[in-house]
């Protein structure tokens, strides 16, 4: 029994400093919310740069917001409009929590006082174009530059100080396009798309709401909420939005854009991904084979001493003449691709199979045979010097038989003698 106790008083000790230190990191956050001790309150402020990571949201991009786990950025589109824009403001009051906002120039024009409620309370105010339209992807430059533009200078001008208008732009419907993006950072100003959205711009309920944003959440654990301040589904939803949060452990993140006086925050770029890749997982591929640009030459470099691993002071073991020559000759021409061919029918090709063996003798005799010729001539000249006139009479004789020859092939008859014919008659 006093063993068992004293078990049970060790493990309810270190439940309760648990608890302490679980609790501890929300009451810091909640201290600075005065009058609302339990409030979700902003863990901290991250300040980004638009130039440097100008497209974010793993909607639609790969990359996303430098989040550490179970960090969240709410984020509220299409307002102000004061019937419900103004009750999801005093809600994120209550509990100290920072968002973003991106205006609708035609809601800023008719409702300047909400932008500039949003401005005092500390939130961060981007743009959503003039008029919301949903034919981003199809336009061309010169109609989404004047939705641009529009919206900027009407929410702009509904501040008291202009330059409270972060460079953050979020495109209606999520209608990306290429050539829009492309002028969006030429300028400075960075895409926001979303990790997960809540769908309050459905015809859904408020229950519905609450489920998809908890849900998609938990199934990320981090990212950038996506929601709209223009719906009184959203207002439903909110409190018990905000109320899970807290249950589970999340973190409020407000996101500034980077100034003169005021520099990023130090990242790497892995952490703008929303789930880095880490040494426990394994690669499922290969790395591709790099393709190999040769440069056509037309020499080759000769060999070094460097290539022999010899050293320059060590005497040279080739002879003087040969060191020389190697010295005068820098490089060597690339053998020609003649040097290697075999002509068809040689005797080396012949000689490569056991059947070809005879034909490549027969080859080799008839190569030889002009050489013998040659020989025998020489042979009969020498003899004829010494010879009989008779039988040199008949050495002359003997080429007269290829002449009739040459005669009958070329076709010519030969002339018949009248004396021969009255000898026969």
């Amino acid at each position: 029994m006093i063993g068992s106790s004293v078990v049970l008083r060790t493990r309810s000790w270190i439940v309760l400093c648990l608890g302490l230190f679980t609790v501890g990191s929300p009451a810091a956050i909640a201290a600075d919310c005065p009058g609302h001790p339990d409030a979700l309150g902003t863990s901290r402020t991250l300040v980004v740069d638009p130039r440097e990571h100008p497209r974010i949201g793993t909607m639609q991009y790969r990359e996303t917001l430098p989040l550490k786990d179970h960090e969240v950025v709410l984020t509220f589109d299409d307002g102000p409009l004061p019937k419900y824009s103004n009750q999801v403001l005093k809600m994120l009051d209550d509990e100290c929590i920072k968002a973003t906002f991106f205006i609708i120039g035609s809601q800023a024009k008719a409702n300047p006082e909400g932008v500039r409620k949003l401005v005092a309370a500390g939130h961060t105010v981007g743009t959503h174009s003039m008029n919301h339209p949903l034919t981003f992807d199809r336009m061309p430059l010169e109609k989404f530059e004047p939705e641009i533009n529009g919206g900027i200078e009407w929410t702009s001008a509904a501040m008291t100080d202009p330059s409270k208008l972060a460079p953050f732009f979020r495109i209606p419907g999520l209608m990306r396009a290429e050539g829009v993006e492309n002028y969006l950072i030429s300028r400075g100003i960075q895409v926001w798309s979303a990790d997960f959205p809540a769908d309050d711009w459905r015809h859904v309920s408020s229950d519905r709401v609450y489920q998809l944003a908890i849900q998609r959440l938990e199934a990320k654990g981090k990212g950038i909420l996506l929601l709209h301040d223009i719906q009184a589904r959203t207002v439903a939803a909110l409190p018990k939005i905000i109320r899970d949060l807290k249950a589970r452990g999340y973190r409020i993140v407000h996101v500034v854009p980077a100034t003169a006086d005021r520099p990023a925050t130090p990242t790497t770029p892995v952490e703008w991904l929303l789930h880095p890749p880490t040494e426990t997982v394994p690669i499922a591929r290969w790395p591709a084979v790099p393709h190999f640009v040769f440069t056509e030459t037309r020499t080759l470099a000769a060999p070094s001493l460097a290539d022999l691993n010899a050293e320059a002071a060590h005497q040279s073991l080739l002879p003087r003449r040969a060191k020389g020559q190697m010295d005068l000759a820098s490089t060597l021409p690339v053998p020609g691709r003649a040097l290697f061919a075999i002509p068809e029918g040689s005797v080396e090709v012949l000689l490569s199979t056991t059947l070809s063996r005879r034909a490549a003798t027969r080859l080799a005799m008839a190569a030889e045979a002009p050489h013998a010729i040659k020989g025998k001539v020489a042979r009969g000249r020498t003899a004829g010097k010494t010879a009989k006139p008779q039988a040199r009479h008949a050495a002359h004789a003997t080429p007269a038989a290829p002449k009739h020859a040459a005669q009958v092939k070329n076709g010519t008859p030969r002339p018949t003698r009248v004396a021969s014919l009255k000898k026969r008659a």
